[in-house]
């Protein structure tokens, strides 16, 4: 049986309510819900992070993460699916992106949210800039992210 179509998709300026948004996903039918928090850490590499501040081209951005949450309910038998995104200025330990998936089994709903990160980080126009602690600022390219030595200004 393939997903029922549900979801909160959101991009919001406002502090993301996890709890909420595993809510979302609650189904009396799965045996799993699974919730990815991406939270600003203190550290890239050997550089100290201030704070990140997110931006996005809306309506493209909303439509991306659509298509990524009903791919991802395409291949893998999942009920529901939450995505919930920041913009603005997101200061350490704070959360910039949840996923939440819910599904029979654990197995889809740990799959799916690790394909909706990766998906997202590539095909999606949000855009990250990095705050160093020294005062500069860098806006990070998604595919090398991982790579401090790769951030690109």
């Amino acid at each position: 049986m393939k997903g029922i179509l549900f979801s909160m998709i959101e991009i919001t300026p406002n502090e993301i309510d996890t709890t909420a948004l595993l809510e979302s996903v609650s189904s009396p039918t799965c045996g799993a819900a699974v919730l990815f928090v991406g939270t600003t850490r203190q550290f890239t590499g050997e550089r100290e992070t201030e704070k990140l501040a997110y931006e996005c081209y809306q309506p493209m951005a909303i439509q991306k993460l659509n298509e990524l949450r009903d791919a991802a309910m395409e291949k893998w038998e999942i009920e529901k699916c939450s995505i919930v995104h920041r913009v603005g200025v997101v200061e350490i330990e704070a959360a910039s992106i949840a996923v939440a998936v819910s599904s029979p089994h654990r197995v889809a709903s740990f799959e799916a949210a690790s394909w909706i990160m990766d998906r997202l980080k590539k095909d999606v126009p949000i855009w990250k800039q990095e705050h160093w602690a020294d005062g500069d600022r860098q806006w990070v390219h998604p595919p090398t992210e991982k790579k401090s030595s790769e951030v690109i200004g």
